[in-house]
This record gives structure tokens, C-alpha cells and sequence, in this order.
């Protein structure tokens, strides 16, 4: 069946890459999703998928039941956008000034669609259930995962793939990741305040700025000093304010940044260090203080198992060489809330083509993908049901490049 499927799913790549370009033309950010969840909801009912709305707030979940008995497999892809203006000169440029796809969900959110009508034509020879689960505001803080899971997105489900294509891979490729596969996301804003003065007076003044670059500096010695040298984490200090003359002390400075980890124990001794180093510098030098730490999303932690499955199934439909374990990724994404209810396995394909001009970072506003990595992630997610269901007809046990 996989072999059907896949040929399928090649002749619906034109179908494919003109949602893509719909969606791309019409973003929308995290928890402000209108339009997006009611082109899904429509084409998922057209396949005759019984089909949720409003899951978590804007999610759309499908449901495929299959015609004989069996387990349960989710697809998880993520649709919303990010305020950044669109700078590619293309045909299918956002129209909505301000709001783009900087990141390929909208690319995602096609290629699951794709994957759904296909396996909907052979709903009868499916043993199990399949689970589309189309996730809004990944983006954001908070994210729509968590809130799609607390609305009941995952009951029943036995195990979750997801994907993201990758600017930074040669189109072509799949990378798999066993245990961690992304950083945790905490934010943090530390509020200083001090006693302000004339600049050429410092004895009469308590300095926040002084107080707060001290903070900057000490927060590294957390990482290089306190954490066992064999995990990691990052502290990045990303904006301080305080101040705006030159001849003044001000009264006040405000610093703000992201705390990236994988360990559960480093994420908690990171926060516990950087609350205690706050008090202690602050009371050193007569300020005072406000330690405001948000914990987003945790990290993916994908399944060994299910991580080897994918690396099996995209082995045998794209080749061993082009199959690979690759590093965690040092940014976050709340698939990571999937992870921590059922098994799991998230992995990435390339979509970088410098050729037309598919080569800027993510979240550049000129961002975009070679479009051809929709089969790439759609093959492999068919791969993987058939697989987990039970259809392992004819699959090849093709060597996989460490």
C-alpha cells in the first residue's frame, strides 16, 4: 500500500503548493486564527474526515477512522504566522502588511491536508485510527498545544508524529532526533530599582545600571560554573533599559531575556541561580528588585522507538544517504506538550534551494522554502502510519547515516 500511496501523493503535489501559496498570501498570528482553521475545517469535511473546531480556542482536529480495528496515530502540523512583513518579491507574497509565514507552517499545515486526502481514498484498508491535529498559535506564549491537549486533542491517540521543514537543510533531506530534539523556552524580566542622581555624584545615588550590568555578567558564571559541563543551557540577556542622559543616574533599569535548556535539572537550577544572584547583587548594593520567570514550552522528547521508525520509513522511500541523526535544535517548539502525554516523534526535512532564493533564516522577512519539501515530510508521515498501523508490506531495511 505505502508504494500506492506515495504515487498518490506525488500527483497531488500542484493541488498542494497552491494551499500553500493561499495560506502564504493570507497569514494570521497565534489566537487571532479565523480564516486559516476554516479553509482546514472545510477541506478535511469535504473528505468526509469528521472534523472538531475551536479545539483549545482556534485548533482544528480531524478524525479518520479506519475500516478495521486497530490504534491510533496523530499528525500534528502547526498554521499560524508571525508580525513581520513580507520582503520576497514573489507572486504569492503575504497581502496582509505586517503579517507573514516566516517559519513554513504554512507549508505544514498543506502538506498534512495532502496527507489526509490520500489516506481518506483508503479509509476501508486502514486498521486503526488516524488523528489530524492542526494546531494554531505555535508562535506564541502561550501556545495553542497545551490548550488543544487540555480540550482533549490527544485522547485516545497512542503515539504523534510532527515535522518541520528547515531553511538551513539542502532540500532532499530528513533528519531524526532520539531524547531531546529542542530547548526548553523560559523568559525572564528583572526589574532594578535604584535611587537615582547627577551623574557626577555617584556616592548620592544607588545605580541600577551599574546593578544590572553586574547581573549580565554573573548570570554566565550560572552556565560555565554550575551546570555540569556534559549538559548545556544559554542565558541570553536580549534587552537593557535604563537611562537616557548622559549625565544622569537613573532610578531604574529593566533587563529581559530567554533562558534555553534540555535537562529538567538544569532548567530548574537555572532559575533557582538567577533568582538568588538577583537578590544577592541587588541587597549588595542597596537596590531593589522585581524577578518576574515565565516558563514556556518544555523540550520535545522524542521516543527512541518511534524515532527509529521514521528513520526506517524515510530510509526506504528516500534512501538511506539522505536519511540522518541529526542535533537537538537550540530553539523551542511546544510539539514538546505532545511529548509529555503520549510517544513521540518530531524530525526535520530540508527545504533550502539557494537557487530561488529559498536561503534565509527562519523568521527573516524574506523567508521562504523550496516547495518540493512537501514530499518529504507527507511521504514520510504516510510511512509512518502505515507503518505503526500495521502495513509494513515490503519496506526496505536501508542503512541510515550517523
Amino acid at each position: 500500500m505505502l508504494e500506492q500511496l506515495i504515487n498518490r501523493y506525488e500527483q497531488l503535489q500542484d493541488e498542494l503548493v497552491a494551499i500553500r501559496r493561499d495560506l502564504h498570501m493570507h497569514p494570521e498570528v497565534g489566537h487571532t486564527e479565523e480564516r486559516t482553521p476554516a479553509f482546514v475545517a472545510e477541506y478535511l469535511r469535504n473528505l468526509g474526515i469528521e472534523v472538531r473546531t475551536g479545539v483549545g480556542g482556534r485548533g482544528v482536529v480531524g478524525t479518520l477512522k479506519g475500516g478495521k480495528p486497530g490504534r491510533t496515530v496523530a499528525l500534528r502540523a502547526d498554521f499560524d504566522a508571525l508580525p513581520i512583513q513580507d520582503e520576497k518579491n514573489v507572486p504569492y507574497k503575504s497581502t496582509v502588511p505586517g503579517v507573514m509565514h516566516a517559519c513554513g507552517h504554512d507549508l505544514h499545515t498543506a502538506t498534512l491536508l495532502g496527507v489526509a486526502k490520500v489516506l481518506s481514498e483508503v479509509r476501508d484498508e486502514l486498521s486503526g485510527t488516524v488523528v489530524f491535529l492542526h494546531q494554531h498559535a505555535e508562535e506564541t506564549t502561550p501556545g495553542g498545544a497545551e490548550f488543544m491537549i487540555r480540550d482533549g486533542c490527544l485522547d485516545g491517540v497512542d503515539v504523534v508524529y510532527g515535522a518541520h521543514v528547515m531553511a538551513d537543510e539542502p532540500l532532499g533531506t530528513v533528519g531524526v532526533m532520539e531524547g531531546y530534539a529542542s530547548s526548553a523556552q523560559d523568559d525572564f524580566e528583572i526589574t532594578i530599582f535604584g535611587k537615582g542622581g547627577h551623574g557626577a555624584a555617584p556616592h548620592t545615588t544607588i545605580d541600577p545600571l551599574v546593578t544590572g550590568s553586574q547581573l549580565v555578567v554573573n548570570f554566565q558564571q550560572i552556565l560555565s560554573r554550575r551546570v555540569n559541563p556534559m549538559r548545556s543551557g544559554v542565558i541570553t540577556v536580549g534587552s537593557f533599559q535604563s537611562g537616557e542622559a548622559t549625565n544622569v543616574i537613573p532610578d531604574k533599569a529593566v533587563l529581559k531575556g530567554t533562558v534555553r535548556t534540555y535537562d529538567p535539572e538544569v532548567r530548574d537550577l537555572i532559575e533557582e541561580a538567577m533568582e538568588r544572584l538577583t537578590r544577592t547583587t541587588c541587597e549588595g548594593n542597596g537596590a531593589t528588585y522585581e524577578f518576574g520567570y515565565v516558563r514556556d514550552c518544555p523540550s520535545i522528547h522524542n521516543d527512541a522507538v518511534e524515532t527509529k521508525r521514521v528513520a526506517k520509513v524515510a530510509a526506504s522511500i528516500f534512501g538511506g544517504e539522505n536519511v540522518r541523526y541529526v542535533e537537538p535544535m537550540s530553539g523551542s517548539e511546544d510539539f514538546a506538550y505532545y511529548t509529555e502525554h503520549v510517544k513521540a516523534s518530531y524530525f526535520i526535512v530540508g527545504g533550502g534551494n539557494p537557487e530561488i532564493g529559498a536561503d534565509y533564516p527562519h523568521h527573516h522577512p524574506k523567508f521562504d522554502v523550496d516547495e518540493r519539501s512537501i514530499q518529504y515530510i507527507g511521504k514520510t508521515f504516510i510511512g509512518a502510519v502505515l507503518d505503526f498501523l500495521g502495513d509494513t508490506a515490503e519496506q526496505e531495511n536501508t542503512a541510515i547515516h550517523a
